[in-house]
């Protein structure tokens, strides 16, 4: 196994859970009223970790990845629910009330975004992986096509993945027209802005890892 493949493939895994945890807490985008939820920042990570892959090792090795990453989402939920049901020690609550009822209101409301997760995950990484190999194309692979590419795959992808995530963990709780668009701009502002970079840096982090294992 490539050792990059087996360092990214690890880094993909925390993203996924991570993400899930992350987006929980709506960051505001000032000086606007708009807002974003934080869980973007692990999942564009995903986006440059998946077309990483997707570049260096074939688009069914990311496909593959994608679906995995299903199994750390799955651990981590059953984990968290098995803690919220775990009594908690005399300590904590006679001298940590507050700080016992504080962890149970945030992961015990936070089902909606366990569950809004991986329906948005699927969906935009795999929609990513396909756009990103489909611009592809025939002809030889260079850097500024790798960072269009990557660009675009990530833009179109993350603003489907806004739409699913919020609609499904947000919808009802309070309005997210604010949350919403500001999401959509941030990821696709971020998408043109900072992904192509990630990606070129991912791909020469990831041929290094490799030459080195090969070398050793």
């Amino acid at each position: 196994m490539p050792l990059g493949l087996f360092v990214f493939t690890l880094l993909y895994g925390g993203m996924t859970v991570l993400a899930g945890v992350l987006a929980y807490k709506q960051v505001q985008l000032v000086p606007t009223d708009l807002a974003v939820e934080s869980g973007i920042f692990a999942f564009l990570l995903l986006v440059v970790i998946s077309s990483t892959l997707a570049q260096l090792y074939g688009k069914q090795i990311a496909t593959r990845i994608v679906w995995w990453g299903f199994l750390p989402l799955l651990i981590a939920s059953v984990l968290m629910q098995l803690v919220l049901h775990l009594p908690a020690s005399p300590e904590m609550l006679g001298g940590r009330g507050d700080d016992l009822a504080a962890f149970e209101r945030v992961h015990s409301t936070v089902w909606r975004v366990w569950a809004a997760g991986p329906a948005a995950y699927i969906v935009s990484l795999l929609l990513n992986i396909w756009i990103f190999d489909k611009l592809k194309g025939s002809g030889e692979a260079t850097t500024i096509g790798l960072m269009i590419r990557g660009a675009i795959a990530s833009a179109l992808s993350q603003a489907l993945d806004s739409l699913i995530f919020i609609t499904l963990a947000f919808y009802g709780l309070f309005p997210i027209m604010n949350l919403l668009i500001g999401q959509m701009i941030a990821k696709v502002a971020l998408s043109f802005v900072l992904v192509p970079f990630l990606i070129t840096f991912g791909v020469r982090a990831a041929r290094w890892l490799d030459a080195r294992k090969t070398a050793a």
